[in-house]
């Protein structure tokens, strides 16, 4: 430790702490060094460095200075602020100085993770701390304000994750709007027939949870929905949501009636095209609600089914309505889309009847789909041998880089379902076999012992063009075989392409309505990976399931629990404190010319017409700082973000280079 001189009374009293972090910046910057440097700094009367500041002895060092020293700013250089500012602030309010007389300096992620040369990166951590001092110097004490929570939640998707999600909210007493585009809830789950690597029935795990959220009172369900805008900040959501119109009303009993008798027939889009269902439809038998609906595009308005509904639920003059709800807190779980294997015309996928997605065997085998759970050729017959191709969509440059995660196990339990309804010959073609889970090891163990064949490495292609007598007739899988080092030429009666997880088509439109991140694939970006991984950038909005990333149920589950309770918990605290880095108008500098308005992407801002001046809301303002570099008049001011801090941390930087 190295301590300059008392500064006047009156004057800033800056203490800097250099942190070690263990080898990550003390392997790459010399921390003494900068100690010492830091202790010449103006108005630095404290200058230390230990080994983890973030630990309670390293807080403790802080909290006594500010006691014994009268330190009033604060300077730490370490971590990135994202990690452990609030940790520092709580320290320094702890010791009863106001937690934004600190700023914090990140010499591990812009230092010493960054540059190779020790002597440069114990040049730019001066540099930095250099600059964090001159501008806390000028910090100001600030107060967060308090702003209330409303006690209902928005959960937008009704699969599993929104399900579970919208349960654990429901059940802790909270109201519960539950928003779901689609006719009926339960995502892609509802389609399954059974579950990796217990083999349950999906159906019987799903269904009595979609009955249960259907009939919660804490619950209300909203079908054939989607959100059209949101506004407002957290505890104070105002969103529009757009009913779209059933023309089926709620006094349907689900007889089906109608439906025998409309005349109209449409491709099943629930059974991925592989069968037809009527105009009015509903999408499974166990569909929650479990009322039918009319697709306007397809009926020939013959009024059939109008006539045959004793219940007359049939009401062709239904429209579209919006209504606008208010929430406190707003729960994401919209889910995937899976990889169209069109694009990748070598696996024949459109082009021959018998190779088919993974979802479409999905539904194949399960009871209430097409083929009534028998796997069938398009001639129907069985299969004597089917070939399952790993990786469609998925670990490939040339389509998505990522792992869909969840490929390698679905693979393993359609080889196994297959194989117990066919005695096909069942051959799967993978690149590395990812088995991470709890039993999921074993299961692969199990599919070793029942016979089916595993060939590794990628497939090149799937052609109808025989070369030998065993290939007439049949569908020639190409692949090579690195275990063996050959490549083989495989002839099979069917082709399953066990297609990649990709992130909905309207990703990006959903992430601008919620003001959230998403990453560059279009999987809605979580605030930290492993310290926040279903909060968002924007307060008070949560992701949970597959919008964020692949995953199994299990793993969505979880994450739809921890979502909820991080809602739960914001509700019951019943107010939020609100960072008060936010932005201030001068009224008599402000000329109301209205630049502001529109650039504000949080839509804080507004014009006073009495007054001729913009107005904000201290509540909405997350202190991007983005009106006050467009403000022409230099009427905005930002807090902790003052031009002359700003200045003073430049200054601190081209002093010392």
């Amino acid at each position: 430790m190295i301590r300059t001189n008392q500064t006047p009374d009156g004057q800033p009293k800056i203490g800097v702490y250099i942190c070690h972090c263990g080898m990550n910046i003390a392997g790459q910057v010399g921390v003494e060094e900068v100690t010492a440097f830091a202790s010449s700094l103006p108005n630095v009367v404290v200058a230390r460095h230990y080994k983890f500041m973030c630990s309670d002895p390293g807080q403790e060092l802080i909290q006594a200075d500010i006691a014994e020293r009268g330190v009033n700013r604060v300077v730490v250089a370490s971590c990135s602020p994202l990690l452990h500012e609030a940790t520092f602030r709580q320290a320094c309010a702890a010791a009863g100085l106001n937690p934004f007389c600190f700023q914090m300096a990140n010499i591990r992620e812009q230092v010493s993770w960054v540059t190779a040369d020790k002597d440069h990166a114990t040049s730019k951590a001066k540099a930095l701390v250099a600059a964090a001092a001159r501008r806390v110097a000028l910090h100001q004490p600030l107060e967060r304000r308090r702003v209330a929570v409303r006690r209902e939640t928005l959960v937008v998707g009704a699969g599993i994750a929104g399900i579970e999600a919208a349960l654990r909210i429901a059940d802790s007493g909270k109201k519960v709007y539950l928003v779901e585009r689609d006719s009926s809830i339960g995502g892609h789950m509802a389609k399954f027939d059974k579950t990796f690597p217990t083999l349950d029935c999906a159906a019987c795990i799903l269904t009595p949870k979609m009955v249960r959220v259907a009939r919660h009172p804490n619950v209300e369900l909203v079908t054939l929905a989607e959100v059209d805008e949101v506004s407002g900040y957290v505890g104070n959501f105002t969103v529009k949501l757009r009913r779209r119109a059933r023309y089926v009303t709620g006094a349907c009993t689900g007889c089906g009636q109608c439906e025998e008798v409309c005349p109209c027939v449409q491709p099943n889009q629930f059974e991925m095209g592989r069968s037809q269902r009527k105009a009015i439809y509903r999408n499974f038998p166990q569909a929650v609600p479990n009322w039918f609906v009319i697709d306007y595009g397809a009926c020939s308005g013959c009024r059939l089914c109008e006539d045959v509904c004793e219940a007359g639920a049939i009401d062709h003059e239904q429209e579209d309505e919006v209504e606008e709800i208010q929430v406190g807190t707003i729960v994401l779980a919209t889910g995937f889309k899976t990889f169209d294997p069109r694009i990748l015309p070598q696996y024949g996928y459109g082009r021959y009847e018998n190779v088919y997605t993974s979802l479409e065997v999905e539904r194949m085998v399960n009871a209430s789909g097409p083929t009534g759970g028998q796997v069938l050729l398009a001639d129907g017959s069985e299969p004597k041998s089917v070939a399952i191709i790993h990786c469609v969509g998925s670990r490939d440059k040339k389509t998505n880089p990522w792992c869909s995660k969840v490929c390698c196990m679905y693979s393993l339990k359609l080889a196994h379902l297959v194989k117990q309804r066919t005695g096909a010959e069942v051959y799967n073609f993978y690149i590395d076999m990812r088995t991470p889970g709890k039993g999921y090891e074993e299961f692969y163990d199990r599919l070793l012992e029942e016979g089916v064949q595993f060939v590794r490495g990628r497939v090149a292609d799937i052609t109808d063009w025989p070369m030998t007598e065993a290939e007439e007739g049949k569908l020639v899988v190409r692949a090579e075989d690195s275990l063996i080092g050959v490549t083989r030429r495989i002839p099979v009666d069917m082709v399953i392409l066990s297609v990649g997880l990709e992130p909905q088509l309207d990703a990006h439109q959903m992430r601008k309505k919620f003001n959230i991140s998403c990453s560059s694939e279009g999987w809605f970006l979580e605030r930290h990976p492993k310290l926040a991984p279903v909060a968002t950038f924007t307060d008070g909005v949560w992701i949970a399931g597959a919008c964020q990333g692949p995953k199994d149920i299990p793993e969505t589950v979880a994450q739809a629990g921890a979502a909820a309770s991080e809602a739960i918990a914001l509700m019951d605290k019943g107010h939020v404190e609100i960072e008060p880095n936010t932005v201030e108008i001068d009224e008599e500098k402000c000329s109301g010319c209205k630049t502001c308005l529109g650039m504000c992407p949080y839509h804080a801002i507004s014009r006073d017409d009495q007054k001729g001046v913009a107005v904000v809301n201290q509540a909405m303002c997350k202190g991007c700082g983005t009106c006050a570099a467009a403000c022409p008049s230099g009427a905005i001011r930002q807090h902790l973000f003052t031009d002359e801090e700003i200045y003073q941390e430049i200054e601190g930087v081209l002093s010392y280079v």
